[in-house]
């Protein structure tokens, strides 16, 4: 006798899409966007008392430039970046940021009750390693 090696039902496509883990996948991204926001803004933390300028016309940095900021606040401390540095540390970094290609500008925020003598000091570091695009944060009027 002949067996008949066939099945009795054919496979179907199934039609369902599980779209679950799609949103898991979009809450974590915007979770991950929620903690992630805040701390791009840190740098706006640092209390320095800005000297005011002349309301003019803003001048737009090209879309490519990147910027480094070196903060002092009233009491003296030094910031690069959002991070407080000592002045040795300080000179370190300028020197991991001068070894890039392309070099950064660098903003310069200074309080303005600060002894003018500290910001001369981190012109002279910043020189010594050859960063030439300098920039003073200032507010406007």
């Amino acid at each position: 006798m002949a067996r008949i090696f066939r099945r009795q039902r054919t496979v179907h496509p199934i039609a369902d899409l599980n779209v679950t883990n799609m949103i898991d996948l979009g809450f974590t991204l915007l979770i991950i966007f929620m903690i992630a926001t805040p701390l791009i803004q840190q740098e706006q933390t640092i209390p320095v008392n800005l000297p005011a300028e002349s309301r003019k016309a803003q001048q737009k940095p090209p879309p490519d430039t990147e910027f480094q900021t070196v903060a002092i606040d009233r009491a003296g401390n030094f910031y690069f970046g959002a991070k407080r540095v000592s002045f040795a540390e300080l000179a370190s970094n300028l020197t991991a940021v001068s070894a890039k290609p392309k070099p950064p500008v660098i903003r310069i925020r200074a309080d303005l009750s600060l002894q003018w003598q500290q910001v001369v000091r981190v012109m002279d570091e910043i020189k010594k390693h050859n960063l030439t695009k300098i920039t003073f944060d200032t507010e406007a009027k």
